[in-house]
C-alpha cells in the first residue's frame, strides 16, 4: 500500500464505527467511510469538537449538519506549493482526495524527468488537483475534461489558488467517451493520460457511464490518442469490488499491446495520526514507459 506522510494540513484524527474524524487545516469534519468496520476503544476527545458531520440517509445520499456556525463556506489547505479550495459537497465530499498526493508526486516526477515537453490529458478530472500537479511540473499542455460544469469551475479556482493561471490548461465540459472519439478524428495525441472514472455517472448531455461496461472500451479508445512515445497511463478507482488485477488486465490487453512497458498497481491509504492504523482509500493501476 502506498501512503502519504507529508500532508501536514490534513490528518485522520480517529476512526471508529464507520466514521472518520478528520482535520482539514484546523476544521474538524466527521464523515462516514464503509471501510471502517471496527470500534475504537478510546475515542479521541475531538469527537465532541467537530465543525460539521455528514449524515447518510437510508434513502441514499445524505446531508451535512453544521455544528460550528463560523465554519466558512470554503477554506483552503496547502500541500507543498499547492493550494486547494475545500467545500462541503453533497454525498460527503470536500473536493479533494488527500491520498492522491502519491499520484501527484508521480506525475510531477514523470514530467520533470522527461527531456521533452509532454502533453497531458486528465479525464474525469474533477476539481483538478492532478491538473495542477502536471501544470506546475512543466507540462507543455494539460487538457482537463469533466462532464460537470461545477467541477470545471472549481478546478479553475484551484488553478488560480496555485498561481498556475499562466500555464497552458484547456478546460472542457464534455462526456469523456465522446471527447476521446473526437480527439481520435482530430489526430490529437498525448504523452500522459490520467483518469479517475466513477462507478456510475452521467455525461454533459445525460450519457450514462457504468465502469463495469465502459472502462475497457474507453481505455481501448485511448490507445489511439497516445503519442508515439508515451510516458504514463494512470487509472484510479474507488469502485468497491473492482480489483487491482482487473485494472492491470485492462492495461495489459490495451496499452501494453501497442506500447510494451511496465504495469503495476497498488492500494492508496492514509495513516491515522498517532496510530499504526491505515485507512484504505482506493486503488490505482498504471502503465509506464520502460526506462
Amino acid at each position: 500500500m502506498k501512503t502519504i506522510s507529508d500532508f501536514t494540513e490534513y490528518q485522520i484524527i480517529d476512526m471508529s464505527d464507520g466514521m472518520k474524524l478528520e482535520n482539514w487545516n484546523g476544521y474538524k469534519l466527521l464523515r462516514p467511510d464503509p471501510q471502517i468496520i471496527w470500534t475504537s476503544n478510546q475515542k479521541n476527545p475531538d469527537w465532541n469538537r467537530v465543525d460539521a458531520i455528514y449524515h447518510r440517509s437510508n434513502k441514499g445520499g445524505g446531508h451535512w449538519e453544521i455544528k460550528n456556525s463560523k465554519l466558512p463556506k470554503y477554506w483552503q489547505v496547502h500541500y507543498h506549493n499547492f493550494t486547494f479550495n475545500i467545500k462541503l459537497m453533497g454525498f460527503k465530499h470536500t473536493g479533494l482526495f488527500p491520498e492522491q498526493a502519491y499520484n501527484w508526486q508521480l506525475i510531477t516526477n514523470k514530467i520533470k524527468e522527461s527531456n521533452r515537453p509532454l502533453k497531458v490529458l486528465n479525464l474525469f478530472a474533477y476539481t483538478g488537483a492532478a491538473t495542477c500537479a502536471a501544470a506546475a511540473a512543466g507540462a507543455a499542455e494539460v487538457v482537463h475534461v469533466d462532464s460537470s460544469r461545477g467541477m470545471i469551475d472549481w478546478a479553475k479556482e484551484n488553478v488560480l489558488s496555485c498561481h498556475l493561471q499562466d500555464k497552458k490548461i484547456r478546460f472542457l465540459v464534455d462526456d469523456v467517451v465522446k471527447f476521446v472519439k473526437r480527439e481520435i478524428r482530430r489526430g490529437n495525441k498525448y504523452d500522459i493520460i490520467l483518469m479517475d472514472p466513477p462507478s456510475f455517472g452521467r455525461g454533459s448531455n445525460g450519457e450514462v457511464w457504468d465502469i463495469e461496461k465502459d472502462l475497457y472500451p474507453l481505455v481501448e479508445l485511448c490507445t489511439q490518442i497516445l503519442s508515439d512515445d508515451p510516458v504514463l497511463f494512470l487509472i484510479n478507482s474507488y469502485t468497491t469490488g473492482l480489483s487491482m488485477t482487473v485494472l492491470e488486465n485492462i492495461l495489459q490487453l490495451t496499452i501494453n499491446q501497442k506500447y510494451p512497458g511496465i504495469i503495476s498497481s497498488d492500494e492508496l491509504g492514509i495513516p491515522m495520526k498517532n496510530s499504526n492504523l491505515i485507512l484504505p482509500c482506493g486503488i490505482y493501476a498504471r502503465w509506464e514507459k520502460t526506462k
